[in-house]
């Protein structure tokens, strides 16, 4: 039996999200956000299968993270695992449910497939800005990563501001709990396009930042980790968010 936490308009559950997606009630969410593993990181089976930590720090940093689950597919299975996960998803959010999915280029085109596959209408990407990347002699810096945005049937515009197309937002390793995690401004600037006070799924929170970002600009959350360690990571996280706010 997979754990449950419930609290505030927060859901959290651990376990496996293609599971845990089937059991959540269909047109019941407002928008998904999310981070999945990326499976990324490499050009071989060899180097995508290899451990995170390797893939994806410095070989200079010392600070530890616990394991992350999933990220070992090749380019075709984890793209029939997102157009399995995007079906799900689709199935579950209302009409006119944006989504905004995280990527990286390597992966983009992929996710992009997978997307549309599952049902989304494509609406662009929206870069983000990291402000630092490792150096490559002779070659451009890959310091950003994407978003990648659609919509369930028409969009539906929630603010009448004119959004940017590119968020620079950098990492700030002293506030990370995850490998991969995403700073909460830049996920506050995402929320922009959905629904004030509506609800916001999130199949692969992992370190947390999108359901402190839901909290903090009063939307629900359902957040999903297949680790328990993170799982936990994320529970302490949002019971201290919202006891800061009461």
């Amino acid at each position: 039996m997979a754990s449950h936490f419930q609290t505030n308009g927060i859901s959290l559950y651990q376990g496996d999200a293609l599971h845990l997606l089937t059991t959540l009630p269909a047109v019941s969410v407002d928008a998904v956000l999310t981070d999945p593993p990326y499976s990324s990181g490499g050009v071989s089976l060899g180097a995508r299968q290899a451990d995170p930590a390797q893939k994806y720090q410095s070989s200079g940093t010392k600070r530890q993270y616990p394991p992350m689950l999933g990220d070992a597919k090749d380019q075709r299975s984890w793209t029939m695992w997102c157009t399995l996960w995007l079906i799900e998803c689709w199935r579950v959010a209302r009409d006119g449910a944006p989504l905004m999915v995280f990527t990286d280029w390597r992966q983009l085109p992929a996710l992009s497939d997978a997307v549309q596959a599952a049902g989304w209408k494509w609406l662009g990407i929206v870069p983000w800005d990291k402000k630092s990347a490792r150096p490559q002699i002779g070659k451009f810096r890959q310091q950003c990563e994407y978003v990648l945005f659609a919509v369930k049937g028409r969009s539906i515009a929630h603010t009448r501001a004119c959004l940017p197309g590119v968020f620079s937002y950098p990492v700030v390793a002293a506030r990370k709990v995850h490998l991969t995690s995403k700073p909460v401004e830049l996920i506050k600037a995402l929320l922009a396009v959905t629904a004030p006070q509506g609800s916001v799924l999130d199949p692969f929170m992992g370190g947390g930042s999108v359901g402190e970002a839901c909290v903090r600009m009063n939307r629900s959350y359902i957040g999903m980790e297949l680790s328990p360690e993170y799982y936990e990571i994320c529970r302490g996280r949002m019971a201290a968010v919202l006891a800061e706010r009461a």
